[in-house]
């Protein structure tokens, strides 16, 4: 639903330039193409539409469902007015080539490397693929049936510089790793398969997902030290890291632990570059750099940051940062074309570097008129504080917006430059940070791929876009669409909100079954915590149980007592001593029983000599964190933290073990 992003707020600065030179710009930075030969699109009845003519909007949608494009019209909408050139309310036959293509790389389900990658003309890694089966439902196998293309197939692309910058990025976070080696053995960034192959047994990523997120993964889970024939635990690493990035709140949709065993480039990109991204914004909050307060504006609160968007934040600290220089440019929206000329750049490091920084930081690139040589010259300045980070001068002139946001985001951890005196810190009690029941409710929902990003639940999920879209993974065709409104009229935003957030409450009642009481339509709007907590909770409940019902075949809801069941009977079958009663039992806290239950799943998975038995809290959560990290190795897409364990958080502990169900439903029927 990928439209759901131009939806949010049409008079916000998120705009989409169509001139002709951004519209280049995008051209020379897509990170991902793929490229369809003409007869696998362009049918004669397709081709007989065009001899006419150019064809109106109307048609658009049949054509494409019958080439396998499945989009609601409601999405379709938006993207036809900007494919739409001649804004005539008709489509060539060039224009609907575009938008096809464009579909079909959003909507095309993941796919398999068939071809090796070999580096081509214009920055670009092209290779042949094999396609998945489109059949990906929640409780399909990961390694279903794959049909190969004829050779004319689709091609992917990834972007060499991108794929150079990550392998450099990755061999200085993790140079010290005992396990890779990457000190004395580092990733080739000039061979185009060294970082897909380095990240084929796993353990690269579970140590990734541990930087950007440390105690994520419990490194006794990781099968190390392992022989390239040892498939099967090179398998086992990756469903780790997988079901890992999904607890992060990574999009990890279509990825499957084939796709990165075979090194697919652009499924193992994407996943690389989400997990990095995480890494590089960990520490862009409040609560690691006060000073942040600096950045309100009038009538702002500090709860007001959280509703940003990491890009957003740093685009504001860039211009305050300029603010306090000579500059006479434009205000900085975006880390593209705002950034070609380095004169931003040059600027900001002048100001961010330390005073005792010897030689000084200066203003010495601008005199360089060619703009290639500049920003070699102000990465040099950069290289003087430490802070170049493997950017090269094409990344800036090209104005890639991922090399440079990364750029942009390292400078701001290492020098915030954002000294905050005494009297302007943050007073006890201000919320500067997310709870750790927010933060988890955030992450299964960017999770799951849907558009927008989910920033701060409160203020993305006021407009019911959301919430809707949750329905409809939960019980498909839910939502009527035509009564729901995607876009926002200025004048009439509040009332069109309200809207959406009442069906949004409606639907909960009927046909989805939630506990609504007290819970309307305008506290959604208005962002009242309790009550959207509540409701959030109740999504992925029934998110959870709905996968359960489907693997089970079951045309009855699943309930609390047939997991509890599933779970003694499991126990039991393994003879094991331990056994569940209820989810607020508080014996759950050391782990025991979980660990039981996922060797009952996985016979001899569970280590028992690493558990620990002093009842102590470090000892609980060092076994709620083995626990987690081994379900999630057989396969457990859980969400939960260590301290929802130890704490015995019924809420969260009944996902643990529907999700270890669902588990052992795939387990069984594979």
């Amino acid at each position: 639903m990928a439209s759901f992003s131009n939806y949010r707020n049409p008079n916000s600065n998120r705009s989409n330039n169509t001139n002709d030179n951004n519209s280049n710009d995008l051209k020379a930075n897509i990170r991902e193409s793929r490229w369809i030969q003409p007869e696998q699109w362009q049918s004669s009845e397709i081709q007989e539409k065009f001899e006419k003519g150019n064809i109106s909007f109307s048609e658009i949608h049949e054509m494409l469902q019958k080439l396998g494009i499945k989009v609601q019209k409601f999405e379709l909408n938006k993207i036809l007015e900007t494919h739409d050139r001649n804004k005539d309310g008709h489509m060539s036959k060039e224009e609907f080539e575009d938008i096809y293509l464009k579909l079909r790389v959003e909507k095309d389900p993941g796919s398999t490397w068939g071809r090796s990658v070999k580096p081509t003309a214009g920055g670009l890694d092209r290779f042949v693929t094999t396609r998945r089966d489109a059949n990906d439902d929640v409780d399909s196998t990961a390694s279903a049936v794959e049909q190969k293309q004829e050779a004319s197939g689709p091609y992917h692309s990834v972007l060499v510089e991108e794929r150079v910058w990550t392998a450099n990025w990755i061999n200085q976070l993790l140079v010290d790793d005992a396990h890779l080696n990457l000190r004395t053995s580092p990733i080739d960034s000039q061979d185009a398969q060294a970082l897909y192959k380095r990240c084929q047994d796993g353990i690269l990523l579970c140590k990734l997902i541990n930087i950007a997120v440390p105690k994520t993964i419990d490194e006794r889970a990781i099968n190390l030290n392992l022989s390239k024939q040892d498939i099967f635990r090179q398998s086992e690493n990756l469903e780790l890291a997988i079901n890992s990035a999904r607890g992060i709140g990574c999009k990890v949709v279509n990825i499957h632990p084939e796709n990165i065993s075979k090194a697919v480039p652009h499924l193992v990109m994407g996943l690389l570059w989400q997990i990095i991204r995480i890494q590089l914004t960990s520490e862009i909050n409040l609560k690691h750099v006060p000073g942040l307060v600096l950045l309100l504006r009038d009538g702002e609160t500090a709860e007001d940051l959280l509703k940003l968007s990491p890009e957003e934040l740093l685009l504001r600290w860039v211009n305050y940062q300029l603010q306090r220089t000579q500059y006479k440019g434009k205000q900085v929206s975006n880390f593209s074309n705002d950034i070609k000329d380095s004169e931003a750049y040059t600027y900001l490091l002048s100001v961010i570097a330390p005073d005792d920084t010897k030689p000084p930081v200066g203003l010495g690139p601008l005199k360089e008129s060619d703009l290639r040589r500049r920003a070699e010259l102000m990465l040099q300045e950069a290289d003087k504080i430490k802070a170049r980070a493997h950017i090269t001068p094409e990344d800036v002139v090209k104005g890639n917006p991922r090399l440079n946001f990364a750029f942009v985001a390292n400078l701001f951890n290492t020098y915030p430059a954002l000294d905050l005196p005494t009297e302007q810190v943050p007073e006890a009690g201000v919320v500067i940070e997310e709870t750790r029941e927010e933060k988890t409710y955030r992450n299964f929902i960017n999770s799951l791929g849907l558009e927008p990003h989910v920033n701060y639940l409160y203020s993305d999920l006021c407009d019911g876009l959301i919430i809707l879209q949750l329905y409809d993974i939960i019980r498909p065709t839910t939502v009527d669409w035509s009564k729901i409104y995607k876009r926002f009229n200025a004048i009439k935003e509040r009332f069109q909100k309200l809207n959406n957030c009442n069906f949004a409450v409606d639907y909960a009642k009927e046909p989805l079954r939630f506990k609504m009481t007290g819970i309307g339509g305008p506290d959604i709007l208005e962002g009242n915590k309790t009550l959207t907590l509540g409701l959030v909770w109740q999504i992925m409940r029934a998110y959870t149980l709905s996968i359960l019902q489907k693997l089970a075949k079951s045309s009855t809801p699943i309930a609390d007592k047939d997991i509890i069941n599933w779970a003694n009977d499991k126990l039991k079958s393994a003879n094991k001593t331990r056994f569940l009663t209820n989810f607020q039992d508080q014996s759950l806290s050391d782990s025991m029983l979980i660990c039981d239950l996922i060797d009952a799943i996985k016979p001899g998975s569970i280590q028992y000599n690493l558990l620990k038995t002093s009842g102590t809290a470090d000892a609980k959560m060092d076994n709620a964190l083995y626990a987690i990290s081994m379900a999630r190795k057989i396969g457990a897409r859980i969400y939960a933290l260590p301290d929802d364990i130890v704490e015995t958080k019924q809420k969260m502990l009944l996902t643990v073990f529907a999700c270890l169900m669902a588990s052992d439903m795939n387990v069984v029927k594979s």
